[in-house]
C-alpha cells in the first residue's frame, strides 16, 4: 500500500508555469534570472497558501539549475535540481522563524553565510514566517541582510508585513502576493480531478472555492476531504452538506416570504434550517450575502462581482430585476446589525426570529414611508400657521356729525390707513380654521376720529418724554455712589464663597461720562473673573445706582500705582506671632503646657 500524500504537498509546484494566480510575480523572477539581476534580498507576502515558500523553493532550485531553459526554468534533470528535490540540497536552507526566533539562531544563520558554497553559484536562505523574530534578532541580522556575499540570496516569507520593521523593508525587494481568484482555483481543482480520476461537479467545486477564500491549500485540503467522504464522488449535495453550507435556495425562498409578508412560512423554514443544525450567525450571514449579490446584479457592469455557482446566476439575475432596491438596502442594514449583535443576545433563536419579524414587515414600512398621504400630513402639521385674515368692507364716511372743512388732516391720515390695509382683490383670503359659533371674528375696521385723537395723544407724550415713556429718570454716575455699590456687590461675593470676590476687590473704577465707567485690572485672569460677573453685576448696578444706561467695560493695565492692594495672604506661623502679639496670654499658656506647634 502506497503511503497517501496530501494534494498540497503532492502537486505543489515545481516550476514558475505551474503556479496559479502569481503570474505577476513569476513574470518578473524569471527575467530577472535570464538577466542576471537577481537582488540580494526578497521578501514575499501575503494572504496564507498563495505561493509564498512554493515560489521561493522553486527560485532556489532555478538560480542553481545547471541546464536552465531560455524561459528561465529549471531543467529538473541536472544534479543540482535532482538533489533538490530529493531534499538533499547543499544549497539551500529554511528557517521557521515561528520556533527560532532568538538572536542564537540568527547569529548561528550568520555564521553559516560565511562559507562558499561547495557546488552550485548560490547558497539561497529561507525565513519563513519573518515577522516572529524579535527586535533584537532583527537587529542582528540588519548588517548582514544589507551586505551580504555575493553567493548568498535571502528570502523573507510573511503573512504580516506590517509587523517587520521598515530597515528590514528597505533592504529587500518586495513581492506582494494576491488571493488566488475563484476561477483559477476552479481550473486547477479540475485538473487536479482529472489526474486522480475523481468524478466532480463544476458546482461542487465552485463552492469548495468560495470557501476557501483565495487559499490554494484549504481549497486542496477540502477536496481530500469531500472525496473520502464521498468515495470520489463530489455532488452539488453532498459538498453542502459536508462544508456546512446553507443552499441558497432556502435565501430564494425566504425572499419570496419576505415579499409576500408570509411570516408563518418563513418561521417555519427557519424552523427547519435550524433542525439541520445550522447555527443562527450562519443563517444571518449566508442571508446577507444573498442580498448583497442580489444588489451586486441590480447593475449588469457590477454583475462580474457575483461570487455564486453558475446555475445560480441566471436565477439571481431575474430576481435581482424583481426585487426594488430599497427593500435590499433595507435589510441588508437589518441584517448586519443583528449580525453584530448576535453575540451579546441571550436567547439566539429569538434574536433570529426578531429578524426575520422585521424582514417580513419591511415592505409594508417601505410603502408606509413612502405613501404619498402620509407624508402631506405631515407637511400640513408642520407648516406654520397663516394670519387669518377677513375682507375689508370698503369704507364710506358719512356726512352726519363729521365736518371735513374743520380737521382735514385726520381725514387724510383715516384714508391712508384704510388704504394701506386693505388686501388686493387677487389674494384671496385663506382662514385657517372655522369660526367658533359665539365667537366674533377679528376685522380689520377703519379707526374713527376718536381713535386717531388718542394716538395723536400717545405720541406727543413719547415724544415729550425725554425717557422713552419712563416716569423714572437715570441719574449721572458719581464716583461715590459707584464705589458702594461696587463695595455691596464683593459683599454679596465674599457671601457665596466666589473667587471672583479677589479680582472685584483690586480692580480700579474710572468714570468716564455719566452713564459709563471702567473697571481695569491687573492682568487677563481678573478680567475673565469679572467678566463672567457681567450679567449680574450689571442688573444689580442699574438698580443701585437708578440708572438703566448705564455701561461698563473691563479692562487690563499692568500699572499698580491706583490699584487697592488686596489683603496679604498670612502663613500658618505668621498667623500665631500676629495673634501672640494681639493676646500675649496664648503665648503664656503655650509655654506652660510646653505645646510645640507644628507649622
Amino acid at each position: 500500500m502506497d503511503k497517501f500524500i496530501v494534494s498540497a504537498r503532492k502537486y505543489r509546484p515545481q516550476t514558475f508555469d505551474t503556479v496559479v494566480g502569481q503570474a505577476h510575480i513569476t513574470t518578473t523572477l524569471k527575467n530577472a534570472i535570464k538577466n542576471q539581476q537577481l537582488a540580494h534580498a526578497f521578501l514575499f507576502c501575503g494572504p496564507r497558501g498563495v505561493g509564498k515558500t512554493t515560489c521561493a523553493r522553486i527560485l532556489a532550485k532555478t538560480i542553481n539549475c545547471e541546464k536552465p531553459s531560455k524561459d528561465g526554468e529549471a531543467c529538473d534533470k541536472c544534479q543540482s535540481c535532482t538533489s533538490f528535490n530529493d531534499g538533499a540540497s547543499m544549497n539551500y536552507f529554511e528557517l521557521d522563524a515561528a520556533s527560532n526566533n532568538s538572536v542564537d539562531n540568527i547569529r548561528d544563520l550568520v555564521d553559516q553565510v560565511r562559507f562558499v558554497p561547495q557546488t552550485g553559484k548560490y547558497k539561497v536562505y529561507v525565513i519563513d514566517e519573518v515577522h516572529m523574530l524579535s527586535s533584537s534578532a532583527f537587529n542582528a541580522f540588519l548588517k548582514t541582510l544589507e551586505e551580504p556575499p555575493p553567493y548568498a540570496i535571502f528570502i523573507l516569507a510573511t503573512t504580516e508585513k506590517h509587523k517587520i520593521l521598515p530597515t528590514i523593508l528597505s533592504r529587500c525587494q518586495i513581492f506582494d502576493f494576491k488571493r488566488i481568484t475563484t476561477n483559477d482555483t476552479v481550473h486547477h481543482l479540475e485538473e487536479i480531478c482529472e489526474k486522480e480520476e475523481i468524478k466532480a461537479e463544476k458546482a461542487a467545486l465552485q463552492l469548495i472555492a468560495q470557501k476557501s477564500e483565495g487559499c490554494m491549500r484549504d481549497a486542496l485540503s477540502i477536496l481530500d476531504k469531500i472525496v473520502s467522504f464521498t468515495n470520489g464522488v463530489l455532488h452539488y449535495a453532498n459538498t453542502l452538506e459536508h462544508l456546512n453550507i446553507l443552499d441558497a435556495d432556502y435565501y430564494f425562498r425566504m425572499l419570496d416570504y419576505m415579499q409576500e409578508q408570509d411570516l408563518a412560512s418563513a418561521m417555519l423554514l427557519y424552523d427547519d434550517i435550524n433542525r439541520k443544525g445550522f447555527e443562527g450567525d450562519l443563517v444571518l450571514n449566508g442571508m446577507a450575502e444573498f442580498i448583497r449579490n442580489l444588489l451586486v446584479c441590480k447593475d449588469e457592469k457590477a454583475a462580474v462581482l457575483l461570487e455564486a455557482v453558475e446555475s445560480f446566476k441566471h436565477r439571481y439575475t431575474e430576481t435581482a430585476k424583481k426585487v426594488p432596491a430599497a427593500l435590499l438596502v433595507s435589510a441588508l442594514n437589518i441584517l448586519n446589525e443583528s449580525e453584530i449583535n448576535y453575540k451579546s443576545a441571550r436567547n439566539k433563536r429569538l434574536h433570529v426570529e426578531l429578524t426575520l419579524i422585521k424582514l417580513c414587515y419591511l415592505q409594508q414600512a417601505l410603502e408606509l414611508t413612502a405613501d404619498g398621504g402620509s407624508i402631506g400630513k405631515k407637511k400640513i402639521a408642520e407648516a406654520p400657521l397663516a394670519f387669518r385674515a377677513v375682507p375689508i368692507r370698503p369704507f364710506t364716511q358719512k356726512q352726519t356729525g363729521v365736518d371735513k372743512s374743520t380737521n382735514p388732516g385726520k381725514t387724510k391720515e383715516a384714508k391712508l390707513i384704510i388704504e394701506t390695509a386693505r388686501v388686493p382683490a387677487s389674494v384671496p383670503a385663506q382662514p385657517v380654521a372655522a369660526e367658533t359659533p359665539g365667537t366674533n371674528p377679528v376685522s380689520l375696521q377703519p379707526k374713527t376720529r376718536s381713535g386717531l385723537s388718542a394716538l395723536d395723544k400717545i405720541r406727543k407724550q413719547y415724544k415729550g418724554n425725554g425717557n422713552n415713556g419712563n416716569d423714572t429718570v437715570n441719574k449721572p454716575l458719581e464716583y461715590d455712589t459707584l464705589k458702594k455699590a461696587w463695595e455691596e456687590y464683593i459683599v454679596q461675593l465674599k457671601a457665596a464663597r466666589n473667587p471672583a470676590a479677589q479680582p472685584f476687590q483690586t480692580a480700579l473704577l474710572r468714570i468716564k461720562d455719566t452713564n459709563s465707567f471702567e473697571a481695569v485690572t491687573a492682568n487677563n485672569i481678573e478680567q475673565k473673573f469679572i467678566e463672567q460677573e457681567r450679567n449680574a453685576l450689571f442688573h444689580f448696578l442699574q438698580q443701585h445706582l437708578h440708572n438703566k444706561q448705564l455701561q461698563f467695560s473691563v479692562l487690563v493695565e499692568e500699572k499698580n500705582e491706583d490699584r487697592p492692594s488686596a489683603e496679604p495672604t498670612l502663613t500658618a506661623k505668621e498667623q500665631f506671632q500676629k495673634m501672640t502679639e494681639l493676646y500675649p496670654v496664648i503665648k503664656e499658656l503655650k509655654d506652660r503646657l510646653r505645646l510645640e506647634l507644628d507649622y
